[in-house]
């Protein structure tokens, strides 16, 4: 390895290791005794080379902490990462001016092996220092010393390794308790999350079909938080055509890998209805799907708003009826289903009949409240199955379903001559309201709604120019057919 690569590795070690100027330890303590014992030395060190000094972790016949790194003896045996013996400083020219020789404290003799420790990422071995003996006078050193030196530094390798592991450990356990500790401030966050959102997650695990709720689930079923919900009773919650939705929706997920995102409505555990959202995905381990994993949401009280937005956005305030834009929205679907199902509906025009002279002679009031009873004529309960809606003004109009006995039909539009026959009471004097209504039957292969209203209002002109308070059908046989009053 090249010198720069290999200072480089070395000071990022000693950086992971922590080991520079840290507190006295024992154990290397002891080496460096037993290294002055067993040479017979008056100094022994454990030296780490930083970038500009010599630190000593383990020291014996000295008294110094640190040294310059440039004049020092244990700098040299980590560069070379090789042993370094010399049995005469001053016979040597490398060091016979060296600061540590001329002055104190006069060593002489130095025998140094170096001492390693790992990289965390490769495991790579790097000097990162020298177990070392010194002395004031010259000697030669025997076999059997240098290798009782070389088993030191090697125990001094595996107490670095080790202290290296116990750092390591130290630093995940460390590390554990951070990421428990944000997991566990996380987990409180999402619950009040959950809370303020009224919203939960789930899990479906497709091994075994089984459940995991967040409290959040559990408050929205109105379900207590040591409930077990069983898999094949979740959906008993949705009632029809919602249940059969969510199951579709699920298995294609399952079958496709497609997330979904549906709302329903939902009954709790205690039978109140509630609007829900629920979204789901599919989880993956190494690319098997393992479990469909979402969120779920009590959106009751925005669906009552949207409602209500909806509802304000498409009724006419007066008579509480369609207006005019509804109406053509749900003529349109109607017209649509038809040319499907092949069902027709009728369409029928109403216009009120001496409304104006109410109007005019009794006042706006009176007139608004003969509208309210035309609304409340067209919202009774034999209209149910039909839409009423006002147009504008005095003009309405009903969209009524197919029936199979135009006996029904008759009766229908007898039961709304009859009602449309106002008598309004006032200071102006009495007057009395008719309606009189133009009739046009779908042909669901091809008619459209312009066409459709085309023909009631033709119906309803007629009606207006021959026989007011009457209902006429365009196309009946003869062209128009009058029903009387």
């Amino acid at each position: 390895m090249p010198q720069n690569d290999r200072e480089t590795c070395r000071l990022k070690v000693l950086s992971d290791l922590a080991i520079l100027d840290s507190a006295p330890e024992r154990e290397f303590q002891e080496l460096a005794e037993l290294g002055k014992k067993l040479l017979g030395t008056k100094i022994a060190l454990l030296s780490l080379i930083d970038a500009d000094r010599q630190w000593f972790k383990a020291k014996c016949g000295i008294d110094l902490s640190e040294t310059p790194r440039a004049p020092s003896f244990c700098s040299v045996v980590a560069e070379a990462d090789a042993p370094l013996i010399v049995a005469d400083m001053h016979a040597d020219p490398r060091f016979a001016g060296n600061p540590f020789v001329v002055g104190e404290p006069h060593i002489r003799f130095y025998a140094g092996i170096p001492v390693h420790a790992r990289m965390q990422d490769t495991q790579e071995l790097v000097a990162i220092g020298s177990l070392c003996v010194m002395d004031q006078s010259p000697r030669e050193i025997r076999a059997d010393e240098l290798a009782s030196l070389r088993s030191l530094a090697a125990i001094a390798d595996a107490l670095i390794d080790a202290r290296a592991t116990a750092l390591r450990a130290g630093r995940y356990a460390e590390e554990r308790l951070v990421a428990m500790e944000r997991s566990e401030r996380e987990r409180r966050r999402l619950k009040q999350a959950e809370r303020i959102a009224d919203i939960g997650s789930w899990r479906l695990s497709l091994g075994d079909n089984n459940v995991e709720w967040s409290d959040g689930v559990f408050a929205i079923h109105e379900l207590p938080l040591d409930f077990q919900p069983p898999v094949e009773k979740a959906l008993d919650h949705y009632p029809e055509p919602d249940r059969t939705k969510l199951a579709n929706a699920i298995a294609r997920t399952v079958e496709t890998g497609e997330p979904f995102h549906i709302e329903a409505d939902f009954f709790t555990a205690k039978g109140n209805k509630r609007r829900v959202r629920t979204l789901g995905e599919i989880e993956m381990s190494k690319g098997i799907p393992v479990a469909l994993i979402g969120v779920f949401q009590d959106i009751t009280e925005r669906h009552r708003m949207d409602e209500a937005l909806r509802l304000h956005a498409c009724t006419d305030d007066l008579t509480g009826l369609a207006n005019r834009a509804e109406f053509y929205r749900v003529l349109e679907d109607k017209l649509d289903d038809g040319k499907s199902s092949g069902a027709e509906l009728a369409v029928l025009l109403i216009d009120l009949d001496g409304f104006k002279q109410v109007n005019d002679t009794l006042g706006h009031a009176a007139g608004d409240d003969v509208l309210r009873r035309v609304g409340a004529l067209l919202r009774s309960n034999e209209m149910a199955r039909c839409l009423g809606a006002r147009l504008g003004g005095d003009e309405f109009a009903v969209i009524v379903p197919s029936t199979d006995r135009r006996k029904d039909f008759r009766l229908l539009l007898e039961y709304l001559l009859a009602g449309l026959r106002i008598d309004v009471a006032g200071e102006g004097g009495d007057l009395t309201v008719t309606g009189s209504i133009g009739v046009a039957w779908s042909n669901p292969s091809a008619i459209t709604r312009e066409e459709l209203l085309r023909r009631a209002d033709t119906a309803l002109y007629e009606v207006k120019r021959t026989r007011k308070g009457t209902a006429r059908t365009y196309g009946a046989k003869p062209a128009l057919s009058v029903i009387s009053e």
